[in-house]
């Protein structure tokens, strides 16, 4: 049911993260990108961090990515995770697999931390962060103004590994994840 988004799941995605942006103050975007435009930002995360959808009969019901939080080189091991669902796949536990897989993709990648970074709008996930034992690390009142509303975002932090680094994040690609799927 999980498995690696491909290209050809990009309108599938874009269908599912389209009612978020036209409806509500979760994401801070405005337009709903057109179709090249997402498949450009699909290709580019990719290049490095997974991206998951869960698929079922043939239906992509949600999906989960993890992309670079900040461009500083010493920021290099931390990730941000988004997540996205149809309505009818919410309270499933469909994303909490996802996330599952994905932070543990970003852990045998080499990441150290993962950042969920949610808008105050969006109770039900500021709800499934901690659930998933992140920390409410960061607030950031009326950062973002939607709908003719101001709208804060919280930062959710969770270590995935302690040490010290000893290379850089490998891409995706380059680790060994079937287990996952």
């Amino acid at each position: 049911m999980i498995r690696p988004a491909t290209v050809s799941d990009v309108p599938a995605i874009l269908e599912i993260y389209r009612p978020y942006i036209l409806e509500t103050a979760y994401t801070f975007e405005y337009d709903v990108p057109s179709l090249p435009d997402f498949a450009n930002r699909f290709e580019t995360i990719t290049a490095e961090f997974p991206w998951l959808v869960w698929e079922e009969n043939g239906e992509i019901l949600g999906y989960a990515y993890g992309e670079r939080t900040f461009v500083r080189a010493a920021y290099q091991w931390a990730a941000d995770l988004a997540i996205y669902l149809r309505p009818d796949a919410q309270g499933k536990g469909i994303g909490k697999a996802l996330y599952t897989a994905t932070e543990e993709i970003l852990r045998r990648q080499g990441y150290f931390l993962c950042y969920g970074i949610v808008t105050s709008a969006n109770a039900g996930s500021c709800a499934f962060h901690e659930a998933l034992g992140y920390k409410n690390t960061a607030e950031f009142p009326r950062c973002g103004f939607k709908f003719g509303s101001w709208y804060g975002t919280v930062w959710y932090e969770k270590r995935l590994r302690e040490g010290l680094p000893e290379a850089s994040p490998a891409k995706w690609q380059d680790i060994d994840c079937e287990d996952l799927f």
